[in-house]
């Protein structure tokens, strides 16, 4: 993990992670709210779906979510797809659910403020995303640049 990272990192993965025990227990009433809103926007996926168990898988993926950004041995790429997939996932919902945005479907109406602004999460993770593959091109670049020094005959 770079420096660079550190707080990005720490500030979304502790945020996530934490969002994702406090679901761990969810009652009947929030189990239905979540599942409810998710079976709206991506029917195909969760419609047939218990609640109870979306709440749950949706609490273990938050926290695998904020375990990945916290943890300093997952790569930056791997960190990042996970955030932007997350995000992207809460961006959906917001754009497929008409109450949540103005007549222009865009702009958030006061209901859809909320998950509106988790466009951040998705703007993190491409930033993570984008530093892991341009580290991940830096890097093979200079062990190209090694093997062709260590293999050619002028280096003998």
């Amino acid at each position: 993990m770079s420096l660079t990272q550190v707080p990005l990192r720490l500030a979304t993965g502790a945020f996530i992670l934490n969002a994702g025990i406090g679901k761990l227990g969810a009652d009947e009433g929030t189990a239905q709210f979540l599942h409810g809103s998710a079976a709206s926007t991506y029917p195909a996926l969760f419609k047939d779906m218990e609640p109870t168990k979306f709440a749950r898988l949706l609490a273990v993926s938050e926290i695998g979510v904020g375990a990945a950004l916290l943890a300093p041995m997952v790569p930056a790429t791997v960190a990042g797809a996970a955030l932007t997939g997350f995000g992207a996932s809460l961006i959906g919902m917001y754009l497929k659910t008409p109450s949540m945005t103005l007549d222009d479907g865009i702009r958030p109406s006061q209901e859809g403020t909320a998950v509106a602004k988790d466009i951040w999460l998705v703007g993190a993770g491409l930033t993570l995303l984008t530093q892991g593959l341009a580290s991940a091109a830096k890097s093979g670049v200079k062990s190209s640049k090694k093997a062709l020094r260590n293999a050619s005959p002028l280096s003998s």
